[in-house]
């Protein structure tokens, strides 16, 4: 169940071995937590996930296939970092070589690379420190390594930006098996030959969109799942448009906190729900900004930015189109601050952000062409994003029978029960590539129809 990146690499390779399946999606698009759109500026904006990386060789793979071009991320020029006293820093590279903090900053992000390092991607609880690590908040830890409050603050931003939560709502070892799941600190937060390296120049959703053309009618849109009942043979699925499905397999990719809204015959284990109970959706919304053309970078500025202290936005990319046929920036706003700002009227909330991206690349950024703001939050099934954290405790409690183990007749999927990228696309998909394994397995060898 599921249309986004794991559902459908779930299908296409159960489809490709002979298998029948139906993919059952509840919105009225393929790509879940991936959505690009069309303005009517003529620009296509990325509302969820968006880049591809040289190392997410399965995204690489399927973007090949399907003839889905890449094209590097915009990161020429000065970026800026703008401190919460109202400072400013232009630098070059991944952050300034010299400023408050950052000494600290750069001894405890060696650390936490040295102790991902010790992480088992494909049985975490038999990490060193495993049961130590996951009892702490990943503010708990660092508060125990420094006390320089610039230090914690350049910390505390980077854990909004990756997992888009605050320091102390989420699992020490989950910071440190992410880490480790994406190839260590720099991956995650760097540009060129990084996590943030690429993107598709026909939207995110391109690979997904070509998916779904593959597998034509068994992708159904519009039939949110309703309940899963199974029985020594079989699952029964029932679907909010009416329709009932009756399988030998089910396969779940709904992010964890969609997956209570869904009633289960039997209950599921205990140990899947406290799993899910454990793992609440990041808090992001994520604004685009569209100028007629990139003006800023005319005065030699990047358009990337970290923004610190009171203000909504904390991080800024430049978003522009390959062609630079418009000017685009994207600012996202994280954890705690997501709150306040989107409980704002919407005035307010437009005001606030084009403040913010005025104080990066000046006052021209006050006047947009279009602007639109996606609050993940607010979002359908997928109830925030763009991934799920593991709250303290989570992992010790739930992770060895909860994380990823099939509950009877029905499997799971989704970028979250990776080894490998969790949490991206490339995630997801590996996600859909493993579970697709366990069903084949489960069915045993499928006799082909001639003709």
């Amino acid at each position: 169940m599921g249309a986004g990146y794991a559902g459908l690499t779930t299908a296409r390779r159960l489809a490709d071995a002979g298998i029948d399946v139906v993919v059952l999606e509840a919105a009225d698009r393929v790509g879940g937590r991936v959505f690009s759109q069309v303005r009517a500026s003529g620009v296509r904006l990325d509302h969820g996930g968006q880049w591809i990386g040289p190392t997410q060789r399965r995204f690489q793979a399927l973007a090949a296939e399907f003839d889905c071009p890449t094209f590097p991320t915009w990161e020429t020029g000065r970026h800026v970092e703008i401190r919460a006293d109202g400072t400013r820093a232009d630098y070059t590279g991944g952050a300034p070589e010299s400023g408050p903090g950052i000494a600290e900053y750069e001894r405890i992000t060696a650390l936490l690379d040295t102790l991902a390092r010790t992480v088992d991607l494909e049985r975490p609880w038999e990490t060193p420190r495993f049961a130590e690590f996951d009892a702490l908040s990943a503010e708990e830890f660092l508060r125990t390594e420094t006390d320089d409050k610039d230090a914690l603050q350049r910390l505390a931003l980077a854990v909004q930006g990756v997992w888009c939560a605050e320091p102390r709502e989420i699992s020490f070892f989950h910071v440190l098996f992410y880490l480790a799941s994406g190839g260590g600190y720099e991956q995650l937060m760097e540009t060129s030959g990084c996590a943030q390296d690429s993107r598709l120049g026909d939207g995110a959703d391109a690979v997904a969109r070509a998916l779904a053309r593959s597998l034509g009618a068994r992708i159904r849109l519009g039939e949110p799942v309703l309940s899963i009942r199974q029985t020594q043979t079989e699952v029964h699925v029932h679907t909010g448009g009416g329709t009932v499905v009756h399988a030998a397999r089910a396969v779940v990719t709904v992010p964890p906190a969609a997956v209570e809204r869904i009633a289960f015959d039997p209950p599921l284990p205990p140990a899947r729900l406290g799993w899910v109970r454990h793992a609440p959706m990041g808090r992001v919304a994520k604004v685009h900004a569209v100028y007629e053309e990139p003006f800023w970078r005319d005065a030699g500025r990047s358009g990337i930015a970290t923004l610190y202290g009171e203000r909504p936005v904390g991080v800024v990319f430049d978003n522009s189109p390959q062609d630079a046929s418009r000017g685009v920036l994207v600012a996202f706003v994280y954890g705690d601050r997501v709150d306040r700002w989107a409980a704002a009227p919407d005035a307010e909330r437009r005001r606030a952000v084009l403040t913010c991206l005025s104080e990066v690349v000046g006052e021209r950024a006050g006047e947009p062409i279009d602007y639109v703001e996606q609050i993940w939050p607010r979002t359908g099934w997928t109830i925030g994003g763009y991934e799920c954290f593991l709250t303290p405790g989570g992992w010790t409690s739930h992770g060895r029978d909860g994380w990823r183990s099939p509950s009877g007749r029905v499997h799971w999927a989704g970028t979250e029960t990776a080894s490998v990228w969790n949490g991206y696309i490339d995630g997801a998909i590996s996600s859909g590539e493993r579970a697709a394994r366990e069903v084949a397995a489960a069915l045993g060898p499928v006799v082909r129809q001639p003709g």
